[in-house]
């Protein structure tokens, strides 16, 4: 059974960085698109970024602009999330994804991925 576990979060200051790393156990990713969700206290779970198989695209979510970057080694099975600027608006429990068919190249839904972590929380302080 396919498992994906996050890791590097924490508890920061505003402005400093993080990087989150998701690895997989018992699969691959290398023919899906991987994707970065967040869910902060009493909101919903949203889209943070999505990067294609072999990283030729990427999409971010608005509130991004420009501070995250998504990457992947699927020669080690990981996917990572570098965030950069960070704002206390940026705190949640941030999830990594497996898109749900390989035919997706970038996938914003949650719908559209099936394979989920358990998440990691980052904690950014004003």
């Amino acid at each position: 059974q396919v498992r994906l576990v996050e890791s590097g979060g924490g508890s920061v200051k505003t402005g400093e960085s993080l990087k989150l790393s998701c690895t997989v156990i018992g699969g691959e990713i290398d023919m899906w698109a991987m994707g970065w969700f967040r869910q902060a206290p009493g909101r919903e779970r949203e889209f943070v970024a999505s990067l294609s198989r072999r990283s030729g695209r990427t999409v971010y979510a608005d509130f991004v602009e420009g501070r995250f970057t998504v990457s992947r080694d699927n020669a080690k099975d990981m996917v990572f999330l570098e965030m950069n600027s960070l704002k206390p608006e940026d705190t949640a429990v941030y999830f990594c994804a497996r898109a749900r068919l390989t035919t997706y190249v970038t996938a914003r839904d949650q719908t559209e991925y099936n394979i989920w972590g358990q998440g990691t929380q980052v904690t950014v302080n004003s």
